[in-house]
Order: C-alpha cells, then structure tokens, then sequence
C-alpha cells in the first residue's frame, strides 16, 4: 500500500516516517520524498495510528488525489534544487510531464489550484533559497552558484534574488542574514 505525505521533504523526514511505520508494527518496502509503501495490507486501526504518529511530527497523510499531485511536483522540485547537481538537458516543465506522465497544463493548473501559486513561482523561490544556502557557506562566489543552480547569468540571479528577497546578493551577505526557512515553508500560500 502506498501512502502520500506532506511535508516530507528532507533526508531526517525519511528516517522520521521509516522509524513511524515501524513503531506501528507495520514494515515499509520504500520510502521516498513524499511517499512511502508499505508491505502488505493495513487495517483501519493501523492507518489511523500511523496517520497520528506522522501528525506528531508535521507530516500529513494525503488522501485528495489533486493534493498528491502536487506533493509530487514540489518533492521534485525540491529534489533537484535542493538535493542535486544535475542539470536538466529540458525544461522543468517537461522534465515535471516526463516524471508525472500528465501534460504540464494540467500540473500546472491544479498546482495553482491547490498551493495557490505558480508552479515557476515555487521553484523560483526554492531557487533563490538554496542561493542565500550556498551564500552563507562561503564556499561559493556567486558567478559559481549561478553556475551550479544553472542561472543564464549572474545578471539573471541577481535580478531574481532582489525581486524575492528585496536585497542584492552583495547586500544580503553583507547583512549576514542567517535566516533561512524550512522547505516546507518556501512560498506557501498567503
């Protein structure tokens, strides 16, 4: 059986779900961002139990079809800006049409509908947080992270870091600001 989490969005989130399942004596096969699968069948009790202890720690079953997916575009999404180096020899919406086997017009549309924003939206704001992360490290200058998060230009990151965050790049380090959000919390609705 497979069940869809919110809120599943780090490494530490998979250890936490994995650690749930079996406390409520059940037994995962797998456990990704945003799901897990579980062996075999589950009673009522056993999903009700699990669906509690997940809530104890912000993660929430997801039941609404329209909801999984789009807890399916924002893990990947947040999979590729957060946890990956690679770089997409295609856009991300038909990287998110390959993965999803949905046209993109139809993932965008209920995205929107459900998070209240846009698909691009989110992904900028995911984008312009791992910026202000890999600022902060001071491993990076920025001409390498404009690379690394495959920007055009630093022109183009700059522009777009100001219009989220209202600072400069240069401006923001300079300020060291060391606040940065959960990734369950980038670009929420408002």
């Amino acid at each position: 059986m497979k069940i869809f989490i919110q809120h599943m969005v780090s490494l530490r989130c998979k250890m936490v779900v994995k650690e749930v399942i079996q406390q409520s004596g059940l037994q995962y096969l797998s456990v990704e961002l945003g799901q897990a699968e579980i062996a075999g069948d589950i009673s009522d009790r056993q999903y009700k139990v699990l669906k509690t202890s997940l809530a104890i720690y912000g993660l929430v079953v997801i039941e609404n079809k329209k909801s999984r997916l789009t807890e399916k575009i924002k893990n990947l999404i947040i999979e590729l800006v957060h946890y990956s180096d690679e770089k997409l020899s295609i856009n991300f919406s038909d990287y998110l049409s390959k993965k999803l086997q949905y046209d993109y017009t139809y993932l965008a549309n209920i995205f929107s509908e459900v998070e209240g924003i846009t698909v691009e939206k989110f992904i900028i704001c995911h984008k312009i947080e791992r910026v202000k992360e890999l600022m902060l490290d001071d491993d990076l200058n920025l001409t390498q992270i404009a690379y690394k998060l495959h920007y055009s230009s630093v022109g183009h990151l700059s522009n777009q870091f100001k219009k989220v965050t209202g600072l400069t790049p240069s401006r923001y380090k300079h300020l060291k600001l060391k606040r940065r959000l959960a990734l369950e919390n980038i670009c929420i609705k408002q």
